[in-house]
């Protein structure tokens, strides 16, 4: 997951306009490599640190939503800063509005927040070359196999309170 003290880490967006803290440590974080997060980013990949909305303090600014497409059919609301137009995090609608998909590239110090998984291996870019030891699926996976426990209490304690 991190390397200590999570709830101290900020972040924002490109302009400035927006920023934020995260007052917790996260739930899980996902490297993901489907095509469509790659489109959505311009990039490679796409890595997110799941946490409980309630747990990004928005310190700056506010956020605008904007529903976006999503492969799953069922779309997204992306937290955009309105001036430079950044993604900060996602809303799915799996756990709606209760879990943040927050972008670990907009944070301050990124190189604080590794990944747990790498998800949709199977269309990730062949110069891509995953690190050892980290578990990788070729599609999603069953978070109940490889979450911590105290993660998946925190889940659905979110999802039970929204």
């Amino acid at each position: 997951m991190t390397e200590g003290n999570a709830h101290l880490l900020e972040g924002g967006c490109a302009c400035g306009a927006v920023r934020y803290r995260m007052t917790a440590e996260p739930l899980f974080v996902h490297c993901c490599h489907c095509r469509w997060c790659q489109r959505e980013t311009g990039s490679a990949f796409v890595l997110n640190a799941l946490i409980e909305a309630t747990e990004v303090e928005v310190l700056k600014g506010a956020p605008e939503f904007v529903p976006t497409p999503s492969e799953s059919g069922r779309g997204q609301q992306i937290a955009r800063c309105p001036t430079c137009r950044v993604a900060l995090w996602s809303h799915y609608a799996g756990a709606g509005a209760a879990i943040s998909f927050l972008r670990v590239g907009t944070l301050d110090a990124p190189d604080r927040v590794a990944p747990d998984v790498h998800i949709y291996t199977d269309s990730k870019q062949p110069w891509v070359t995953l690190p050892e030891g980290v578990p990788a699926f070729p599609g999603y996976y069953r978070a109940q196999e490889i979450w911590p426990a105290e993660s998946q209490a925190r889940y659905r304690a979110a999802i039970k309170s929204a």
